[in-house]
């Protein structure tokens, strides 16, 4: 397992960039720079609550919000697959990357607000998140700044 860190300075009141990470609307608009048609199935991001991360056709990941102090972090760990909107049983492929950990901050700059995300990525994936990553977090940048 890989950890990446990036980063990006907004220039926006911190609560339009929490918006621009979590509102549906949105999240839906940067995500779906991963893979067409991404949204997340969840209970308002409430700590402690599941997620699922998922494609249309209802695949994906679920996580649990291990901790959530709005406008300030986010902190996924992301346990197993899911299949057709049902969350599989950890096995041996999925314990490969279960409780891989994914965290976004929102820090004061000299103008504005940094947005950090730390992630862990399997070596499969670390040239796609390298690549994709950065122009998701321009969407975001794009949106909580208009």
């Amino acid at each position: 397992m890989n950890r990446l860190k990036f980063s990006i300075d907004i220039l926006a009141d911190k609560t339009k960039i929490w918006d621009a990470l979590w509102a549906d609307e949105f999240y839906r608009a940067w995500v779906g720079i991963f893979s067409e048609g991404s949204y997340a199935v969840t209970d308002n991001w409430k700590e402690g609550s599941k997620v699922l991360f998922l494609i249309p056709g209802q695949n994906g990941i679920y996580s649990i919000i291990e901790k959530h102090i709005p406008n300030e972090v986010m902190l996924f760990s992301h346990v197993g697959n899911v299949a057709e909107g049902k969350e599989q049983v950890v096995n041996e492929e999925t314990k490969s990357w279960s409780g891989a950990k994914e965290m976004y901050t929102l820090k004061s700059a000299a103008e504005g607000y940094t947005l950090t995300v730390e992630i862990d990525v399997m070596d499969e994936h670390l040239d796609f998140m390298k690549e994709t990553f950065p122009k998701a977090l321009e969407i975001v940048k794009d949106n909580a700044q208009h």
